[in-house]
Protein backbone atom coordinates (compact mmCIF):
# COMPACT_ATOMS: atom_id res chain seq x y z
CA UNK A 1 0.00 0.00 0.00
CA UNK A 2 1.35 3.38 -0.89
CA UNK A 3 2.27 5.44 2.09
CA UNK A 4 -0.67 8.10 2.64
CA UNK A 5 1.02 10.44 5.35
CA UNK A 6 4.77 11.42 4.84
CA UNK A 7 6.65 10.64 7.33
CA UNK A 8 7.69 14.11 8.61
CA UNK A 9 4.11 14.70 8.55
CA UNK A 10 3.86 11.54 10.73
CA UNK A 11 6.60 13.00 13.02
CA UNK A 12 4.60 16.34 13.60
CA UNK A 13 1.62 14.77 14.35
CA UNK A 14 2.74 12.41 16.47
CA UNK A 15 4.29 15.23 18.72
CA UNK A 16 0.92 17.44 18.23
CA UNK A 17 -1.49 13.96 19.74
CA UNK A 18 0.82 13.82 22.76
CA UNK A 19 0.64 17.56 23.31
CA UNK A 20 -3.29 17.51 23.08
CA UNK A 21 -3.11 14.32 25.55
CA UNK A 22 -1.42 16.10 27.90
CA UNK A 23 -3.64 19.17 27.50
CA UNK A 24 -7.03 17.19 27.46
CA UNK A 25 -6.49 14.01 29.64
CA UNK A 26 -7.70 12.05 26.57
CA UNK A 27 -5.66 9.18 24.83
CA UNK A 28 -6.11 10.11 20.90
CA UNK A 29 -5.76 8.35 17.96
CA UNK A 30 -5.95 9.47 14.21
CA UNK A 31 -6.34 7.03 11.28
CA UNK A 32 -6.46 8.15 7.74
CA UNK A 33 -7.92 5.45 4.94
CA UNK A 34 -8.52 5.57 1.36
CA UNK A 35 -12.18 4.78 1.27
CA UNK A 36 -14.49 3.25 3.19
CA UNK A 37 -16.25 0.34 1.21
CA UNK A 38 -15.88 -1.15 -2.69
CA UNK A 39 -19.36 0.68 -3.53
CA UNK A 40 -19.49 -1.81 -6.54
CA UNK A 41 -22.99 -0.28 -7.40
CA UNK A 42 -20.55 3.13 -8.58
CA UNK A 43 -19.77 1.39 -11.79
CA UNK A 44 -23.86 0.31 -12.63
CA UNK A 45 -24.83 3.63 -11.76
CA UNK A 46 -22.65 5.84 -14.23
CA UNK A 47 -23.62 3.12 -17.28
CA UNK A 48 -27.06 3.77 -16.65
CA UNK A 49 -26.50 7.15 -16.62
CA UNK A 50 -24.46 6.99 -19.35
CA UNK A 51 -26.58 4.61 -21.25
CA UNK A 52 -29.64 6.73 -20.37
CA UNK A 53 -28.19 10.58 -21.12
CA UNK A 54 -26.81 8.82 -24.58
CA UNK A 55 -30.22 7.20 -25.79
CA UNK A 56 -31.76 10.43 -25.39
CA UNK A 57 -29.27 12.24 -27.25
CA UNK A 58 -29.59 9.96 -30.23
CA UNK A 59 -33.49 10.26 -29.94
CA UNK A 60 -33.52 13.79 -30.38
CA UNK A 61 -31.10 13.42 -33.06
CA UNK A 62 -33.03 10.76 -34.90
CA UNK A 63 -36.28 12.74 -34.96
CA UNK A 64 -34.35 15.94 -36.01
CA UNK A 65 -32.67 13.74 -38.97
CA UNK A 66 -34.93 11.57 -39.89
CA UNK A 67 -35.81 13.19 -42.80
CA UNK A 68 -32.37 13.36 -44.39
CA UNK A 69 -30.92 9.52 -43.34
CA UNK A 70 -34.38 6.76 -43.71
CA UNK A 71 -31.82 3.85 -43.24
CA UNK A 72 -29.66 4.89 -39.64
CA UNK A 73 -29.80 1.01 -38.56
CA UNK A 74 -30.96 0.20 -34.77
CA UNK A 75 -27.86 -1.93 -34.07
CA UNK A 76 -26.05 1.45 -34.15
CA UNK A 77 -27.74 3.46 -32.13
CA UNK A 78 -27.79 0.32 -29.80
CA UNK A 79 -24.38 0.08 -29.76
CA UNK A 80 -23.79 3.81 -29.42
CA UNK A 81 -25.69 3.94 -26.07
CA UNK A 82 -24.02 0.58 -24.91
CA UNK A 83 -20.52 2.25 -25.39
CA UNK A 84 -21.30 5.79 -24.03
CA UNK A 85 -22.92 3.76 -20.97
CA UNK A 86 -19.66 1.30 -20.62
CA UNK A 87 -17.32 4.30 -21.10
CA UNK A 88 -18.67 5.88 -18.19
CA UNK A 89 -18.89 2.75 -16.22
CA UNK A 90 -14.96 2.52 -16.82
CA UNK A 91 -14.43 5.97 -16.12
CA UNK A 92 -15.96 5.37 -12.87
CA UNK A 93 -13.69 3.05 -12.47
CA UNK A 94 -10.14 4.49 -13.07
CA UNK A 95 -11.51 8.02 -11.56
CA UNK A 96 -12.50 8.35 -7.42
CA UNK A 97 -13.52 12.01 -8.46
CA UNK A 98 -15.90 10.93 -11.15
CA UNK A 99 -16.79 7.76 -9.07
CA UNK A 100 -17.81 10.37 -6.29
CA UNK A 101 -20.27 12.02 -8.51
CA UNK A 102 -22.66 8.94 -7.88
CA UNK A 103 -22.30 8.31 -4.81
CA UNK A 104 -24.97 9.66 -2.15
CA UNK A 105 -24.05 11.57 0.64
CA UNK A 106 -26.25 9.40 2.98
CA UNK A 107 -24.46 6.06 1.71
CA UNK A 108 -21.00 7.88 1.89
CA UNK A 109 -21.66 8.68 5.86
CA UNK A 110 -22.89 5.85 6.50
CA UNK A 111 -20.29 3.53 5.76
CA UNK A 112 -17.38 6.13 6.96
CA UNK A 113 -19.48 5.72 9.85
CA UNK A 114 -19.59 2.10 9.60
CA UNK A 115 -16.02 1.63 9.24
CA UNK A 116 -14.52 3.87 11.99
CA UNK A 117 -17.04 1.83 14.52
CA UNK A 118 -14.93 -1.18 13.08
CA UNK A 119 -12.11 0.19 13.37
CA UNK A 120 -12.07 1.72 16.91
CA UNK A 121 -13.35 -2.07 17.90
CA UNK A 122 -10.82 -3.97 15.85
CA UNK A 123 -7.82 -2.02 17.66
CA UNK A 124 -9.72 -2.01 20.83
CA UNK A 125 -9.31 2.02 21.39
CA UNK A 126 -11.94 1.47 24.43
CA UNK A 127 -9.08 -0.39 26.37
CA UNK A 128 -7.69 2.74 28.22
CA UNK A 129 -8.64 2.67 32.12
CA UNK A 130 -10.79 5.64 32.14
CA UNK A 131 -12.40 5.14 28.88
CA UNK A 132 -11.27 8.16 27.09
CA UNK A 133 -10.09 6.84 23.91
CA UNK A 134 -11.41 8.59 20.83
CA UNK A 135 -10.73 8.48 17.32
CA UNK A 136 -9.93 11.11 14.42
CA UNK A 137 -10.67 9.61 10.93
CA UNK A 138 -10.66 10.31 7.61
CA UNK A 139 -11.74 8.89 4.52
CA UNK A 140 -10.30 9.92 1.15
CA UNK A 141 -12.19 8.43 -1.32
CA UNK A 142 -16.07 9.82 0.50
CA UNK A 143 -13.87 13.15 1.90
CA UNK A 144 -15.65 12.40 5.15
CA UNK A 145 -14.69 13.05 8.80
CA UNK A 146 -15.84 10.68 11.89
CA UNK A 147 -14.90 11.84 15.64
CA UNK A 148 -15.42 8.53 17.33
CA UNK A 149 -15.31 9.21 21.55
CA UNK A 150 -15.25 6.53 24.02
CA UNK A 151 -18.51 6.48 26.88
CA UNK A 152 -16.15 7.65 28.87
CA UNK A 153 -16.21 11.47 27.17
CA UNK A 154 -19.82 11.75 25.84
CA UNK A 155 -20.99 13.84 28.44
CA UNK A 156 -17.28 16.25 27.90
CA UNK A 157 -17.85 15.95 23.91
CA UNK A 158 -21.49 15.78 22.71
CA UNK A 159 -22.69 16.19 18.90
CA UNK A 160 -22.55 19.94 18.81
CA UNK A 161 -19.10 19.91 19.53
CA UNK A 162 -18.24 16.49 16.98
CA UNK A 163 -19.82 18.74 14.05
CA UNK A 164 -17.38 21.97 14.61
CA UNK A 165 -14.46 19.71 14.70
CA UNK A 166 -15.55 17.96 11.76
CA UNK A 167 -16.49 21.21 10.52
CA UNK A 168 -13.39 22.58 10.90
CA UNK A 169 -11.12 19.47 9.55
CA UNK A 170 -13.59 18.86 5.91
CA UNK A 171 -11.99 22.28 4.43
CA UNK A 172 -8.59 21.12 4.60
CA UNK A 173 -9.86 17.38 3.47
CA UNK A 174 -11.19 18.61 0.15
CA UNK A 175 -7.94 19.85 -0.12
CA UNK A 176 -6.08 16.66 0.46
CA UNK A 177 -4.50 18.63 3.68
CA UNK A 178 -4.25 15.47 5.40
CA UNK A 179 -1.84 17.05 8.19
CA UNK A 180 -3.60 20.29 8.29
CA UNK A 181 -7.55 18.56 8.37
CA UNK A 182 -5.82 16.61 12.09
CA UNK A 183 -4.15 19.92 13.23
CA UNK A 184 -7.43 21.27 12.66
CA UNK A 185 -9.24 18.64 14.44
CA UNK A 186 -6.96 18.55 17.22
CA UNK A 187 -6.81 22.64 18.11
CA UNK A 188 -10.91 22.39 18.61
CA UNK A 189 -10.19 19.34 21.05
CA UNK A 190 -8.00 20.98 22.76
CA UNK A 191 -10.39 23.90 23.13
CA UNK A 192 -13.30 22.09 23.88
CA UNK A 193 -11.94 19.36 26.29
CA UNK A 194 -9.90 20.66 29.94
CA UNK A 195 -8.43 18.47 32.03
CA UNK A 196 -10.71 19.21 34.85
CA UNK A 197 -11.85 16.17 36.09
CA UNK A 198 -9.46 13.82 34.17
CA UNK A 199 -6.22 12.64 35.02
CA UNK A 200 -3.75 12.82 32.57
CA UNK A 201 -2.38 9.13 32.48
CA UNK A 202 0.27 7.13 31.22
CA UNK A 203 -0.01 6.98 27.37
CA UNK A 204 -2.58 3.87 27.07
CA UNK A 205 -2.76 4.20 23.17
CA UNK A 206 -0.03 4.43 19.97
CA UNK A 207 0.09 8.23 19.04
CA UNK A 208 0.95 7.19 15.38
CA UNK A 209 -0.98 7.89 12.46
CA UNK A 210 -2.83 4.73 11.29
CA UNK A 211 -3.26 4.27 7.98
CA UNK A 212 -5.20 1.94 5.99
CA UNK A 213 -6.29 1.07 2.55
CA UNK A 214 -9.89 0.44 3.55
CA UNK A 215 -12.47 -2.15 1.60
Amino acid sequence: MKQIVSDQDRSHLDTRVAETEQRTGTQIVLSVIQRSDAYAELPWKAFAFGASASGLIFLLLYRQLSGQYHDVPALIMAAGILASGSLLALLSVMIPRFARCFLSGYRAEAEVQQYAKSLFLDRELFATRKRTGILLLVSLFERRVVIFPDKGLDAHLQEEERRRMIGAMTPFLKRKQIREAFEAGLDCLSRTLTTSGREVRDNELPDQVIEEEGL
